[in-house]
C-alpha cells in the first residue's frame, strides 16, 4: 500500500518507523501547507516526494491511502476531502468529539467503496488481544480501572487550544475511553468532572461509566500530571494489570489470583506496524478493518457524553 502524509505532525516519525517495519505498507509522499515544512520532513524521514498542500498530495497519482495527523478539530473535514479524492483514510485519534461527523465521513466512505479507520494503534498490539483472550481469567468482570497522563509544559502547544478541540480527554483520555469499551462494550452512562486551563479545555478529567450487566469503569487523564499509564481489569476470580498499555514498549501482563502473580510476557512488536498492516489489509480488500464504524462512532458518543456531563455537572447516557 503506498501511503502519503497528510501533515508534518511529529508523531509521522513514529507513523513511519512502523510502515518500515512492515514489508505491506510504503510511504511515498507528504503534503504540509507550508512546502517548507513538507520538504524538511521527507528528507528528514527518507520520503520521496513532498507537496506544498494538502490538495496537492491528494492528487499524488501514486497515493493509495493517506494517513491524517492533523489537529482533532480538523480530522473529519480532511478525511471527507482525502475519501472525496479517493483515497484510503487512517485518521490519527480521536476521529472526533462530534458523532454526527463520524456517520458522515464514514457515510462517504462506504458510499465511494473506500477504507476510512480511526488509528487507536494500542488496541493493534498482541498484547491488546491477549488482553482480550484473558478476560475470561478473571471471571465476571466488575471493574475496569484506566489512566493516562503527563505533564505538558507549552502553553502555546494545540493541545491547549480549545478551537483545535484540544484537552486531556481527546489527547490521552480517549487511550482510556478505548480500552473500557474494548473490554465492556458501550457504556450506557457516564459522570466526568473536569479541571479547564487557560484556554478553557480541560487539563485534568476523571470519570466513571456504567456498562451492561453492572460493570463500572473509571477514568483519569491529565496534561497537568506526571507521566502514568496503567490499565487494570477486576473480575470475581482475579485481576489483570498492565503497567504500559498504551505503547507497549515492555508489553506485559500481571495476572493476579489468589494470592498468586503470573506475568505474562507478549511479543515486543511495533504497535503502529501492527495497525498499518490491518489498515493495509482492508484497503488491498483481505477483510475488513478490525475496528470500523461501529467503534468509532461509539468512541466519540461516549467523548461526547462525557463532555456533556461534565459541562451540566450530571449523569449522562451514551446515545446508541
Amino acid at each position: 500500500m503506498k501511503l502519503g502524509l497528510l501533515s508534518t505532525a511529529r508523531i509521522n516519525e513514529l507513523l513511519v518507523a512502523g510502515a518500515r517495519a512492515t514489508p505491506d505498507v510504503q510511504v511515498v509522499a507528504i503534503g504540509s501547507r507550508e512546502p517548507e515544512r513538507a520538504e524538511a520532513q521527507a528528507q528528514a524521514l527518507d520520503i520521496p516526494r513532498a507537496h506544498g498542500s494538502y490538495e496537492a498530495l491528494l492528487a499524488d497519482p501514486e497515493v493509495e491511502a493517506v494517513y491524517i495527523a492533523l489537529p482533532n478539530s480538523l480530522h473529519a473535514e480532511w478525511s471527507v476531502r482525502a475519501l472525496h479524492a479517493g483515497r484510503h483514510v487512517l485518521c490519527e485519534k480521536p476521529f472526533s468529539r462530534r458523532p454526527e461527523e463520524v456517520v458522515h465521513a464514514f457515510d462517504v466512505a462506504d458510499g465511494a467503496g473506500l477504507v476510512l479507520a480511526e488509528a487507536f494503534m494500542w488496541r493493534h498490539h498482541p498484547q491488546a488481544r491477549r488482553l482480550v483472550e484473558l478476560l475470561e481469567r478473571v471471571g465476571d468482570l466488575r471493574l475496569i480501572r484506566a489512566s493516562f497522563s503527563f505533564l505538558l509544559e507549552r502553553a502555546d502547544d494545540i493541545r491547549m487550544q480549545a478551537a483545535l478541540d484540544g484537552g486531556a480527554l481527546m489527547d490521552v483520555g480517549c487511550y482510556c475511553v478505548s480500552a473500557t469499551r474494548l473490554l465492556a462494550g458501550e457504556p450506557l452512562e457516564v459522570s466526568a468532572q473536569l479541571v479547564p486551563g487557560r484556554d478553557g479545555v480541560d487539563v485534568r478529567l476523571v470519570a466513571w461509566l456504567r456498562f451492561a450487566d453492572g460493570v463500572l469503569g473509571t477514568i483519569d487523564c491529565g496534561l497537568d500530571v506526571a507521566a502514568r499509564d496503567e490499565l487494570e481489569v477486576a473480575g470475581t476470580d482475579g485481576v489483570l494489570w498492565l503497567d504500559d498499555p498504551w505503547h507497549a514498549r515492555a508489553p506485559a501482563i500481571e495476572l493476579r489470583q489468589d494470592g498468586t502473580l503470573e506475568r505474562i510476557a507478549i511479543e515486543p512488536l511495533n504497535p503502529y506496524a501492527c495497525e498499518l498492516e490491518d489498515f493495509a489489509a482492508a484497503v488491498a480488500g483481505e477483510r475488513a478493518p478490525r475496528f470500523g464504524r461501529g467503534d468509532a462512532l461509539g468512541q466519540a458518543r461516549t467523548i461526547a457524553a462525557l463532555y456533556k456531563s461534565a459541562e451540566t455537572n450530571a449523569p449522562t447516557e451514551v446515545r446508541q
